[in-house]
Parts: structure tokens; sequence; C-alpha cells
């Protein structure tokens, strides 16, 4: 279980005045659930899910991972506990193959045959990209799926998503869904995605609505998208690509 109990992240700005990007934030998200955080630009949102990760430092508060607190643990500490994050922008590695990009996120030595599993439950034909580099060759939804499929590898509690579909183009992002939807059968643990998109939230299991740094709802999906659609509040569900916050 994920409990977040009163995070606070503050910022200086350009006038060295201090401004709250979340401001007390409480959320609790059960095991093996596909949550979708969404909420108006400027929100918090990638912020909190860089607040879970350790890429960015709460200022106070608890990220607290089946009863452990996490906020003074650096990113490697809470990836061998058991989380994953993908940014929105998937990193280079130039001179790296996608079978060895596999293998250091699975963590041990897996065989070809393994690493072809992976990248075919991504849908990316296994013999065209195994021995690929992960590098600017690949385009964006190549790369998203790619990352995804280590996400898969690695098998951990949480993992958590940055607004997956931004950058990429139609056809990626249909495939991102059927991807999606295959990993909440692949993947035991839970699922947090960062996104606006209607679709994406169509197939969560609860929706979190952030705003000004806070939860401003919470609830399964039948519940809260209908109200998201029907105000069409703060381009939440809209068909908007990118957006940071």
């Amino acid at each position: 279980m994920l409990e977040i109990k009163n995070l606070t992240y503050q910022v200086e700005d350009e006038k060295d005045a201090t401004k709250e990007i979340i401001n007390g934030l409480d959320l609790t998200v059960e095991d093996g659930k596909f949550i979708v955080i969404t909420g108006p630009n400027g929100g918090g949102k990638s912020t909190l899910a860089k607040l879970i990760m350790g890429v960015n430092k709460a200022t106070s508060g608890q990220i607290l991972l089946d009863g452990e607190d996490l906020v003074g643990l650096n990113i490697t500490e809470r990836a061998k506990r058991g989380v994953s994050f993908a940014f929105q922008a998937p990193v280079h590695f130039k001179g790296i193959r996608v079978v060895d990009l596999l293998r250091l996120a699975a963590g041990k030595k897996i065989t070809t045959i393994e690493a072809c599993e992976y990248l075919s439950k991504v849908g990316l034909c296994a013999k065209d990209y195994i021995n690929r580099e992960v590098n600017s060759s690949l385009s964006g939804g190549e790369l998203k799926r790619i990352e995804i499929a280590t996400v898969l590898a690695r098998g951990t509690k949480l993992s958590i998503f940055d607004e997956p579909e931004a950058g990429i183009d139609l056809w990626s992002f249909q495939n991102l869904i059927k991807v999606f939807e295959n990993m909440r059968q692949e993947i035991k643990g839970t699922i947090i995605v960062i996104s606006h998109q209607e679709r994406i939230l169509n197939i969560a299991d609860e929706i979190v609505v952030i705003e000004d740094g806070k939860v401003k709802k919470k609830g399964p999906k039948e519940e809260i998208l209908p109200e998201l659609l029907g105000t069409g509040a703060a381009s939440i569900a809209c068909n908007k690509l990118g957006g940071n916050n």
C-alpha cells in the first residue's frame, strides 16, 4: 500500500519567495490498483510523481510504501524497494542495446527469448528491436514501449508513468492504450499514470484529481470520470498532449 501523508514541496521563485507546489497532500493507494492522476496543468501531478520516485526531495511529510517511509531514501534505494518510474521523455542510452537495457531492468541475466517476450508484450516485433541501440534512431512511440517493457521486466510493486502519451503520434498512442490494458494483467503491483487523456482515464480503477497541490477528488472511474467530462474542468479530460506540472 502507498500512503502519502501531509506531503509538502516548496521551491524558491525568481524573487526568492517560497512557492508551494505540493501543499499538505494526503493520498492512499491500495495494492494492485490502476490509478490515473489528472488535473489542471500546474496543479502538481508530475511533481507528485517525482516526489514518490525521489527525483525531487519533499520539503516535509511522509511517503509510505508498505509502511516504510521513502522520504529519506534516494532514487536507487527506492528502486530497490520496488518503485519504477517512466519519464515523459524516455532517456536515450547510446551504445546500449535494447536487450542489454532489459537485462539491466530485470536485474538478472535474462535470456534473449525472455527479452523478446517482454518486447512482444508491448507490441514490438522482437527480431527488429532486440539488438537495436536505444538512441535517437528510435521514434518516440518505440522508446515509450521499450521503456514500458523495462518496467515489465522489473516487475515492481509500484510503477509510475508520467504523461506517457506526451510527444507520440496517434498510432503509437492507440497502441499505448492496448499496452496499458495488457499491463493490468501482467503486473500484479500498483500502476500510477499521470495523464489528461480520456482514453487512459477510461481504463483506470480509480481517478485522482490534483489541483493547487492537493487532492481535490478521488474515487472509482465510474464516479469521477462522468463528472470531469460533464464539467470539462481545467482541460482534465481533453485530448491534449504534453504539459509539465
